[in-house]
């Protein structure tokens, strides 16, 4: 898989943190930029990528779990909202980013969401998803509201990554 041109922001750029604005319009170039987001996703070995992440602060996910090429199933959300299921439970299970390098955690998320928005050509889609697709959602939909996994993490996980998000931070500068 050839590099991407879009560039991964890490943690302590403030994009990150950032409300996302909704996509008003579907656009060829907005089209153009999801499937851009896809490639870079592929090429870092990734489950999920927010625009965001590139440094567009636009409410727009890309997300692909399956981890063979051949059996790629790649979905594009524009204006993603996330409901957790009423009957799910939750499940905990370690967490990483690729705006937050080298970092994992454990993170307690729903293991059941509905997800709705809009797919790439522009046209209304609603989804239920569990397991790891489900914590994927959410994922990425945080970071349309300017969270992190790592804002997710228990008390004493967060205090044993501390220094090294710091050290992540001051990099950025």
């Amino acid at each position: 898989m050839a590099d991407s041109p879009l560039k991964i922001r890490t943690y302590g750029d403030p994009v990150l943190r950032a409300v996302a604005r909704p996509v008003e319009k579907i656009t060829p170039e907005l089209q153009q930029l999801a499937r851009d987001m896809l490639q870079a996703m592929y090429a870092a070995d990734g489950v999920g990528l927010a625009a965001p992440q590139i440094g567009k602060s636009i409410r727009l996910v890309v997300i692909d779990v399956a981890r063979e090429e051949s059996e790629r199933n790649p979905i594009v959300f524009f204006n993603p909202e996330v409901f957790p299921d009423d009957e799910s439970d939750l499940a905990i299970a370690e967490e990483g980013c690729l705006s937050v390098p080298d970092v994992w955690a454990e993170v307690a998320r729903p293991d059941r969401v509905t997800v709705k928005a809009l797919d790439i050509d522009g046209q209304p889609f609603e989804m239920t998803v569990e397991g790891h697709l489900a914590r994927a959602v959410q994922h990425e939909a945080d970071h349309l509201d300017g969270r992190l996994f790592v804002d997710r993490i228990s008390p004493t996980d967060r205090a044993m990554l501390q220094s090294k998000l710091k050290k992540m931070a001051r990099g950025r500068k």
